[in-house]
């Protein structure tokens, strides 16, 4: 008989909810009403999520309520107004460059957590993904994106630049030209294009869109948590690393799996080439 799993609320605040349900955690910004725009104070609440990660989570799922996954910056703060405790982007203007540094490194840690290799972080986009909230889905390891999705970098359009590790996170998806056309044209990209130029793994129906991320998540988890944590820190070298630095990397990252298999800490099933199963522990 399966053991049903009572999910946990571990925050709800600033228009951000999170719960956790066995090993997996779902953020889900929740400002429907506004498409789930973004403030600092969501980005602050983000990197509080990140900080309370327990060790036993294998996926987070970052989600949108309602019709959009996220619109972006709340537009009322660039307009020059107050939102709750939020102060207008306007506040910003004479801070100094150390303080101005400060500040948005700290909005930046509620993206960086994503990168963690103790789990693996899936975006379930659907509707507008724009600006702030392109960001957010970039910053996860994996997409998943309904037929309606549509990204765009709109941060040009309003003066500014992406300043939430999207550029870089961008430039890996899709490379250097692909990402300097769409963001400096500020232009929707539709789901397809996404998915063709690498931007997400899946596009779905809109109906199937939680059945898909759930088998996403699914197969993401399904083998041994330590191989599969060490093989996306593997993976998120490459880019920088030299080939001779990769492979040496890899080395020392499969010592310690033999290791850990030797010691009896894992147990994995091997299938040769006659189709014969045997189990190592």
């Amino acid at each position: 008989m399966n053991q049903v799993v009572t999910p946990k609320m571990l925050l709800d605040e600033h228009g951000v909810t999170c719960v956790q349900t066995g090993p997996v955690v779902e953020v889900t910004l929740n400002r429907p009403e506004v498409r789930n725009a973004m403030r600092p104070s969501t980005w602050t609440t983000l990197a509080a999520v990140g900080k309370s990660i327990d060790e036993d989570v294998r996926a987070v799922v970052v989600r949108g309520a309602g019709e959009a996954f996220c619109a972006g910056i709340d537009l009322r703060l660039v307009a020059g107004d107050a939102v709750g405790d939020d102060a207008p982007l306007s506040a910003l203007f004479e801070a100094s460059q150390v303080e101005f540094d400060r500040l948005v490194a700290a909005y930046q840690e509620g993206f960086v957590w994503l990168r963690d290799p103790r789990f693996i972080s899936v975006a379930a986009v659907q509707g507008h993904c724009m600006g702030a909230g392109f960001q957010f889905a970039l910053a996860c390891d994996v997409r998943v994106a309904s037929d309606d999705a549509k990204f765009c970098m709109r941060e040009a359009a309003l003066g500014l630049v992406p300043d939430l590790t999207g550029t870089k996170h961008l430039v890996d998806a899709v490379g250097y030209s692909r990402a300097l056309e769409w963001t400096a044209s500020a232009r929707f990209v539709e789901a397809e294009e996404a998915l063709a130029s690498g931007v997400v793994n899946k596009v779905v129906p809109r109906a199937d869109l939680d059945s898909a991320v759930g088998e996403m998540v699914s197969a993401l988890t399904a083998h041994p948590h330590d191989a599969v944590s060490a093989t996306k820190s593997l993976l998120q070298g490459a880019v920088e690393r030299t080939f001779d630095d990769q492979r040496a990397a890899e080395r020392i990252a499969q010592f310690h799996r033999f290791a850990a298999l030797a010691a009896g800490g894992v147990e994995v099933e091997l299938s040769g080439a006659t189709g014969a199963r045997s189990h190592v522990r």
